[in-house]
């Protein structure tokens, strides 16, 4: 596992609600939490809820939770831009969607999987690398990664656990 950047990668990509969004848009928040989506993959369906559970609950302390879909949509058509809008709308999500058509975000970061968690500290730089927590299954997580990076980012401190092996499918790169 080799994260390449260790600040936060520049974008300026297409969201889901119609507006391109830049790295730059989220200078204020304490916390940004980029994660590496998309819409097919199990691992990303099982885990979404708690995502989206994680970003409404640290919306109030400014923390800003954006995804990321970089699969090749011509292999997988249902992780296009069209599929990501309606799957955005369907399953509620309360942070930003974008669209790394390039892949260029994806290879920044040095995603392989979906889902990808990097939490960045105000000064954008990464503080955790990882999974959402140590289980797929909800109700047998005992160790909450995402949100422990997140609580000691907001605190000024290292989290706990600074890096964890990202479980999911594997990024679908344009070969």
């Amino acid at each position: 596992m080799s994260v390449i950047e260790r600040t936060a990668p520049v974008f300026d990509l297409p969201g889901v609600d119609g507006r391109n969004h830049t790295l730059e848009e989220y200078a204020d928040a304490p916390v940004l939490v980029l994660i590496q989506s998309c819409n097919h993959c199990p691992y990303v369906l099982a885990w979404e809820d708690r995502i989206n559970d994680l970003a409404r609950e640290y919306a109030e302390r400014g923390v800003k939770f954006v995804a990321i879909n970089s699969n090749d949509a011509e292999a997988y058509p249902q992780d296009s831009f069209e599929a990501m809008v309606d799957h955005a709308r369907e399953a509620g999500y309360v942070f930003d969607y974008l669209y790394d058509e390039s892949q260029e975000v994806a290879r920044a970061l040095g995603s392989e999987r979906t889902p990808e968690c990097f939490v960045y500290d105000a000064d954008r730089r990464l503080v955790y690398h990882g999974a959402v927590d140590d289980n797929r299954d909800e109700r047998e997580v005992t160790r909450h990664y995402l949100r422990d990076a997140i609580e000691a980012a907001l605190a000024g401190e290292a989290p706990p656990v600074a890096e964890t092996p990202p479980v999911g499918c594997s990024v679908k790169y344009r070969s």
